[in-house]
């Protein structure tokens, strides 16, 4: 396993995505495989997941080696256009929530106050003037029904 992982952290970031992308494949086929009762060897299916664990695992390490490396104002430039992200509520905000989060970390460790800067509130949505217009109730159908007739209640 060890020498698995050497391989991993010799790997530039495009390498690493690449290998990623085929060890998926790859257990993509092995559960295809683990269905129709064809697959020689089960152990390969963990074997894949926890290869697919180590990819993460280094990418995610060098990102955090890179966030380390910024100034705190390029850290708070990247918090502000994320959180206009996210009150936009385009799609996407809950993954720009979790980035705000964790950018914060690591602007208060190099010394930045917080708030850095409020989100801007979204704009209003433009109703269609069909759709404004509140519609008229039909009083004379009841909304709720009524015991049968001849029921004695």
């Amino acid at each position: 396993m060890p020498n698995r992982m050497k391989e991993f952290r010799g790997m530039s970031d495009d390498q690493l995505s690449l290998a990623l992308k085929e060890t998926e494949k790859h257990l993509f086929q092995l559960r295809f495989q683990s269905a129709t009762d064809r697959l020689e060897t089960p152990s390969e299916i963990r074997k894949a997941r926890r290869d697919i664990a180590r990819i993460r695992t280094l990418q995610r390490e060098k990102e955090l080696a890179k966030l380390g490396g910024l100034p705190a104002e390029q850290l708070a430039t990247r918090i502000v256009s994320l959180q206009k992200k996210e009150a936009d509520g385009l799609p996407g905000k809950r993954i720009a929530h979790r980035q705000v989060a964790r950018l914060k970390r690591f602007y208060v460790a190099k010394g930045g106050t917080l708030p850095v800067a409020p989100p801007a509130a979204p704009a209003p949505v433009a109703v269609p003037a069909a759709a404004a217009k509140p519609e008229a109730k039909n009083d004379s159908a009841p909304n709720k029904k009524s015991a049968p007739k001849g029921s004695g209640k």
